[in-house]
Order: structure tokens, then C-alpha cells, then sequence
């Protein structure tokens, strides 16, 4: 056996006051501390409220941070002194450029890497409740830096943040590269559509599932300015894409799951796709 504890936080409204928020959040990973966890994800864009609902350039740059940063650093001395695995994702300033991004620190504290969001969406449902849209293509720069899988104490862990779960490329070469866990934070908002709150989950499981890795899903819980998200953060197998610990739909709180990464290898014999993919054919999708 190879146990792994994962926790996942279903983070409540983000405030303003990073510091506040930041807070929080050391609690929390405190009381992941001492349920043992051993990786501990937070949903996107931690640290700041959903400002991408819509267009404020009066407070453009202060939405965004360079991290790591002193503002952080209570969370990264609960995590260095439990020895546990972080993934922080936040808005991120780089020079003149921003992105919607994760940092993976190791169970020493030390930054493994990053990973930047590599699909941006635009989508403006002006006359839904719960939010008025999200406004990423105006704020963040797409990533080209492809799709790394980070060697962490407890196992190989890929990212894909939000959006990115549409597109199953990504995570497929996440597991081609041997990813064992793949976070994939989201700030989730339905809009007011029952459809959204029916999918949320679906294109995660599927993404675990065909590609035999656990997935941790971290949401955002309550209504944060305009936007109201959905919490039901999960943890998921890549046996079947089964739930195996799912949060509230409204209430911030800790999700935690023990997992075997064995099951990483049973799942890939169950369904060998590294054996049965034709890549030779695929030159189209490309073109």
C-alpha cells in the first residue's frame, strides 16, 4: 500500500482583506494538521474575491499577487511544520503579465512549481442571477507553458484549474507524464442554470476515471460580492470515476480522503489507454 491523506478546503467567500482571507485559510490547514492530511488543495483564485464577474479596472492590480510572499507565510509554516504538500491557487502578477495560477509547495516548503491556467473562458449570461458573467479573457493571459507533472514527497500531481477540465487533453498528459493525483480547483458558479449545478462534477470524474488518477475538485462555497458558488467540493477514484468524500453546498469546511496510490495501477490495468491510444491518428485534432 501506498497511503496518501488528500484534503480538500471548500473555501467560503473570500474578502478584500487578503489577510482575513488568509487567515481562514491557516485554519483550516491547521485542522488538516491534525486529521493527518498529507495533501491539502484550495479552490481557485484563493486569495481574492471573484472579481473576474465582471470588469473593474479602478481595482485591476491589487486582485493579483506575486507569490510566494510574506502574506502567505503563516499558511506555508503550518504546512512546513506538519510536513504537508500545498496547492495554493491565486491570482498571478508577473512583470505586465497576469494569470490565473497554482503553486505547489512541497512537504519541506520549498516551491516544486507552478502551473498557469491554460484555457481562458469568456461567458456573459448578463441576465442569469448569482453572478454577471465571468470576465477571465480580460484579466489573465492564457498559459503556453504546457501541462507539468510536479515529484512531491507523497506522490506525482498534476493541476488543471476550472475550465481546463473541458478539455481532456490536458489531463492526459498529465497521466502520460505519470500524474498519480491531479487537483483541479474551481471557483463554480451555476448562473442560475440547472444544468451547470448537473455537470459540475461529471467532466472531473470522467477525467479521473479514463485516465486512472485521483482528482480533487475544491470549490468556493456562499456568495462572495455577486457571485454565488456551489460547493460540493469532491475527492474522486479513477475506479470507475467513484465519489469518495463530497462536501456541502454551502458551508466552508474540510474534505478529507485516504487514498492508495496502488489503486493509481489497478485502475490503469483496468483500462490500459496508455497501451490502446493511437496517436498516429490523431493528427487532426491538431490541425
Amino acid at each position: 500500500m501506498q497511503p496518501v491523506t488528500i484534503g480538500a478546503v471548500q473555501l467560503g467567500p473570500s474578502t478584500k482583506d487578503k489577510t482575513e482571507t488568509v487567515a481562514r485559510m491557516t485554519a483550516l490547514a491547521e485542522r488538516a494538521a491534525a486529521a493527518g492530511v498529507n495533501v491539502l488543495c484550495f479552490p481557485e483564485l484563493s486569495l481574492s474575491q471573484g472579481f473576474f464577474g465582471g470588469l473593474d479596472e479602478a481595482n485591476f492590480d491589487e486582485q493579483f499577487d506575486d507569490l510566494p510572499s510574506p502574506l502567505i507565510e503563516p499558511l506555508l509554516e503550518v504546512a512546513r511544520s506538519h510536513e504537508m504538500v500545498v496547492i495554493l491557487p491565486y491570482a498571478e502578477r508577473a512583470g505586465y503579465e497576469y494569470y490565473n495560477s497554482a503553486l505547489v509547495f512541497d512537504a519541506d516548503g520549498s516551491v516544486v512549481g507552478k502551473y498557469r491556467k491554460t484555457h481562458i473562458s469568456a461567458y456573459f449570461p448578463a441576465d442569469r442571477p448569482g453572478a454577471t458573467g465571468s470576465y477571465e479573457r480580460l484579466y489573465f493571459k492564457p498559459s503556453s507553458d504546457g501541462f507539468p507533472v510536479f515529484q512531491t514527497r507523497y506522490g506525482k500531481v498534476g493541476v488543471q484549474i476550472c475550465y481546463d477540465r473541458f478539455f481532456p487533453e490536458g489531463s492526459r498528459a498529465l497521466a502520460l507524464k505519470g500524474a498519480e493525483i491531479v487537483a483541479f480547483p474551481v471557483n463554480y458558479s451555476t448562473y442560475g442554470l440547472d444544468y451547470r449545478k448537473d455537470a459540475f462534477c461529471i467532466l472531473t470524474q470522467a477525467r479521473a476515471y479514463e485516465n486512472g488518477f485521483f482528482a480533487v475538485l475544491p470549490n468556493k462555497a456562499g456568495v462572495e460580492g455577486d457571485r454565488e458558488s456551489t460547493g460540493s467540493s469532491k475527492i474522486i477514484s479513477p475506479i470507475g470515476g467513484k465519489v469518495i468524500a463530497e462536501a456541502s453546498v454551502d458551508k466552508e469546511e474540510l474534505l478529507v480522503a485516504e487514498i492508495d496510490l496502488d489503486t493509481v495501477r489497478d485502475a490503469r490495468r483496468k483500462v490500459p489507454f496508455w497501451r490502446d491510444r493511437r496517436p498516429e491518428m490523431y493528427g487532426e485534432l491538431v490541425n
